[in-house]
């Protein structure tokens, strides 16, 4: 009978057996021409994970996320607190497009660009292959007594393992206190960084343990994007999906035989040889069909595929395709919901991009100093203000002054003026602005005033100036 309409699958995961215990998955290496691309696709997100940090971009580190320090670079491009809007938008701008992309393509995410799924298949799974051997002798190893053999390989795999989790644990901390700092340290050594090579160790640890043991947990158990795409697929939708309608048939499936008039039996196309189900890395059976630990990874298309050329059928028994397409032929089309999702994506980027593109050079913020008011000197009224101005372009701003733009009156610095502002730097100062009160028309009246670098105007800004109740 089909295991279509059979939905007690649902009741429990691959990982976790009959009596609640943890059921290790050793999937069998998988091979073919999505395991092929998936590897240099793979390769090239690696490359850039581990040499970003160490870009840099007129000096400005190419990805940095420095929470501590409240600094931030994405690519090359410096970020303040002050720019927190930016980040909101950027940050709504990805979930529109991960609720866009799985609508479109299901949880092809999770497979392909994950970097859980990446490193875990892509790093991890390898070197175990390497050390214990495909699915059969993984199992073999496990089950076999505590010996030479098994302590040895245990060992070997732990080393190594937690060798690669302290890199990766060095490169997070590249990408949060920069790459500058990382080096240093390494440079001068544990002795004067212990405290810090022992957070590194925390951090390996617990990398360490999501890659030796946790693994596809992550993806059942943790990460809220499995059960987000239940909410988010609809039958339009595109999932690495088993061909029911062609694999079932009338008969259901059936064990290959050679000479068999398949067609005449009413058999489909599945051979019930399983291939699917050992390759899968979180241990579940494609052919149930759309379920919240598969995570579009699509070694079990690599699997049928092989099966397929086998017994000299044609390829595509498990392929990526939509329920509509595989029950009832109809091709993917864009729906209303699609275009809404659509729209919204590229009316929030293109308003991402135009606030990107006039943001200024600098920030300038100034205050008048707590619990000072105006002082009166004959006609003059001086206020006493408290600036910062903040460098958030790409190169350093030169020879800074501030002069009145609104009024006539002069600012004088109390923290020396012409200063240069390096690259994600700011500068702090005091300073007096001095007005004739015979040019205020009012007690509290707005000053616009000009940052100028090198005699150029980069910035305006407004600030409250108080004086003495005119009466009229």
């Amino acid at each position: 009978m089909s295991t279509q309409f059979n939905e007690s699958f649902r009741d429990s995961i691959g990982t976790i057996d009959q009596q609640g215990h943890r059921n290790y998955i050793h999937p069998q290496k998988p091979k073919g021409r999505y395991y092929n691309w998936r590897n240099l696709l793979s390769w090239f997100l690696l490359a850039f994970l581990f040499i970003a940090p160490f870009i840099k971009v007129n000096g400005i580190q190419f990805l940095l996320f420095n929470v501590l320090e409240r600094k931030f670079s994405i690519f090359g491009f410096p970020f303040f607190p002050q720019d927190f809007h930016l980040f909101a938008l950027s940050t709504g701008l990805s979930v529109i497009f991960i609720i866009l992309f799985t609508v479109v393509f299901g949880r092809i995410f999770c497979g392909w660009l994950c970097p859980q799924t990446i490193f875990m298949e892509m790093i991890f799974r390898k070197i175990e292959y390497l050390i214990d051997g495909d699915r059969p002798a993984q199992i073999k190893l496990r089950n076999q007594e505590w010996n030479f053999e098994k302590i040895g390989k245990r060992l070997l795999k732990f080393v190594v393992f937690f060798a690669i989790s302290f890199i990766i644990s060095n490169v997070f901390f590249a990408y949060v206190n920069g790459s500058d700092k990382l080096l240093l340290y390494i440079k001068e050594g544990i002795g004067a960084h212990f405290k810090t090579f022992v957070i590194l160790l925390i951090f390996t640890s617990v990398f360490y343990f999501i890659f030796a043991w946790f693994r596809e947990q992550v993806c059942i158990i943790v990460c809220p994007y499995g059960r987000l795409q239940g909410v988010l697929l609809d039958n339009n939708s595109i999932n690495v999906a088993y061909d029911f309608v062609r694999g079932e048939s009338k008969s259901g499936r059936a064990k290959f035989k050679k000479g068999q008039d398949r067609d005449a039996e009413g058999f489909g196309d599945c051979i019930d040889c399983k291939q699917c189900v050992v390759v899968c890395p979180t241990g579940i059976d494609i052919r149930n069909g759309t379920q919240l630990e598969c995570i579009n990874c699509t070694a079990c298309i690599d699997a049928c595929d092989a099966v397929m050329d086998k017994i000299e059928k044609p390829r595509g028994l498990i392929r990526y395709a939509s329920e509509d397409m595989i029950e009832k032929g109809i091709p993917f089309k864009f729906t209303t919901r699609l275009w809404f999702y659509t729209f919204v994506l590229t009316a929030v980027m293109a308003l991402l991009t135009a606030m990107l593109i006039f943001r200024g050079s600098s920030e300038t913020v100034m205050l008048r100093l707590a619990g000072q008011t105006f002082i009166t000197e004959g006609n003059t009224i001086s206020n006493f203000y408290e600036y910062k101005v903040i460098n958030k372009g790409t190169h350093e701003i030169k020879d800074i002054t501030l002069k009145l733009l609104s009024h006539k009156g002069n600012i004088e610095s109390n923290s020396g003026d012409h200063r240069n502002i390096p690259v994600q730097e700011k500068t702090i100062g005091t300073l007096v602005v001095k007005i004739d009160k015979n040019d205020l028309k009012s007690s509290k009246e707005r000053l616009k005033i000009g940052l100028y670098s090198e005699g150029k105007l980069i910035e305006t800004f407004k600030v409250n100036f108080q004086g003495p109740v005119i009466i009229k």
